[in-house]
């Protein structure tokens, strides 16, 4: 019935069939159950290719007269998602933003290759958990067993799905790439993670052929650049190299830098002699400043030491000015620090500013998205109990990523004081100046003077 819908609302649409025109012309469009947003964006990798408003029935359309072949992602503020076009498509999706990914069904040309590609990327998701909970514990050799048959499966799908459809050598490829490199980062990570779940003292020692394909990475795929699977193998591949390379070839006695700067800089000249392709560089580049800066907090002078070294390793890089900004915030959140002044909204649409908030007073700010209900309403009991823990503070909340009229209702749903929530419309800028990662984050202040710019309400 869902795919007898589909194919109708395909015609109704864009007027095609599930076969590829002779045109070039790509004709992508939607219908949106429950959407967040008044539109959708297509991006390829970074760069915007176009947007699309969503209509009265809550659909939308992309004409492209021109595109590359390969992967996309589709944006729907907050949530995206991938999907494969090649020139001559005519592509359908249906979701219901409640249950995004779960929801999201391909009709039209292409269908096969996109569903699959949806299938891998929740089936990864199931998988990724199982494997810290059970099979990261396994020996070596029954590990290998264990991701060898779920690998297996997958392929072996794909191969029927291509003797009924006759996929093409790029979707094939895309297909592929996901299943070998989603496996591969578990190889990648293996040591680590049942070093630390079996608490042995050193590494397990691994069968010779461990990482036998590590000889076949491709450093500089392009049409991969964007895919989850490679893009993540490349970060625990990476990670494990350098780590290891360091433990096997340093005397940390006579390592006189941190032991975190130290290895950041093994990772960043990694890359540096490995990675070819300019925007996966750029992104794992990325990838190590932020996890650095993040992370763990390092002396002012090694963050200095990491930057210079950064800067000259990643010439021109493309995320240059957000690594700094980020830098920026953290520095402008340390103790003793006046609150960044930056406007909000109340509940009565009236525009106030953090340090106005804070005045005269002991206060405990937190952050939430109206998009997940289920981690709001986690946020929302963890601050019940907090505002017991803490009387002599007063607890505000501030929503980004909703829109204003949504978050007043889910206000009104939740049932609590709205002279306590604050809303946010630009989350970029607040993001940056309060460096909002992760979303458990809280910051604390007296008077407008920072305590702790990087506490978390589960850890107060």
């Amino acid at each position: 019935m869902i795919r007898i819908l589909l194919s109708t609302c395909v015609a109704l649409l864009v007027g095609c069939s599930s076969q590829k025109k002779d045109s070039e012309t790509v004709l992508f469009a939607g219908e949106i159950v429950n959407p967040t947003s008044d539109q959708v964006i297509l991006l390829k990798g970074g760069v915007k290719v176009d947007s699309a408003k969503l209509d009265d029935r809550n659909r939308f359309k992309f004409k492209l007269n021109s595109i590359e072949n390969g992967l996309y992602h589709f944006n729907l503020a907050p949530e995206h998602q991938y999907v494969y076009l090649e020139k001559g498509d005519s592509l359908m999706v249906r979701l219901n933003t409640i249950y995004f990914d779960e929801s999201l069904v391909f009709s039209g040309s292409n269908e096969e290759t996109n569903n699959f590609l949806l299938e891998l990327f929740l089936a990864t998701e199931e998988e990724d958990s199982e494997m810290y909970s059970e099979y990261y514990e396994l020996e070596p050799l029954d590990f290998l067993n264990k991701i060898t048959f779920l690998k297996q499966e997958k392929v072996n799908k794909l191969k029927e799905l291509n003797s009924e459809s006759q996929l093409s050598d790029e979707a094939l490829k895309l297909l592929n790439g996901s299943i070998d490199y989603t496996y591969n980062r578990y190889k990648e990570i293996y040591p680590f993670r049942h070093k630390t779940k079996t608490a042995e003292q050193n590494f397990h020692e691994l069968p010779k052929d461990f990482y036998g394909y590590r000889s076949q990475v491709n450093y500089g795929d392009h049409t991969l650049t964007y895919l989850r699977p490679y893009y993540d193998f490349m970060k625990a591949h990476l990670g494990n190299l350098a780590y290891m390379s360091c433990l096997n070839d340093c005397d940390t006695e006579y390592i006189q830098e941190s032991k975190q700067l130290h290895y950041k800089k093994h990772k960043l000249h990694l890359i540096d002699s490995l990675v070819v392709e300019k925007e996966l560089r750029d992104n794992l580049f990325r990838n190590v400043a932020f996890d650095y800066l993040l992370k763990k907090k390092d002396a002012p002078e090694n963050t200095e030491i990491f930057l210079n070294e950064f800067k000259k390793v990643s010439k021109n890089n493309m995320h240059l000015e957000e690594i700094e900004n980020l830098y920026e915030g953290i520095a402008n959140l340390q103790p003793t620090k006046i609150i960044p002044n930056l406007d909000v909204i109340s509940f009565e649409n009236e525009t106030t500013t953090l340090t106005d908030i804070t005045a005269n007073k002991k206060v405990l700010f937190y952050f939430w998205s109206g998009t997940n209900s289920r981690q709001y309403k986690n946020i929302f009991e963890r601050i019940a109990l907090l505002r017991e823990k803490k009387p002599d503070h007063v607890l505000i909340g501030i929503n980004i990523k909703t829109e204003f009229e949504q978050w007043k209702k889910i206000i009104g749903t939740l049932g609590v004081d709205p002279s306590l929530q604050y809303h946010s419309n630009d989350f970029k800028e607040l993001t940056e100046k309060l460096v909002l990662y992760p979303m458990n984050k809280a910051i604390i202040t007296d008077n407008s003077v920072i305590v702790d710019g990087f506490s978390n309400i589960y850890k107060n």
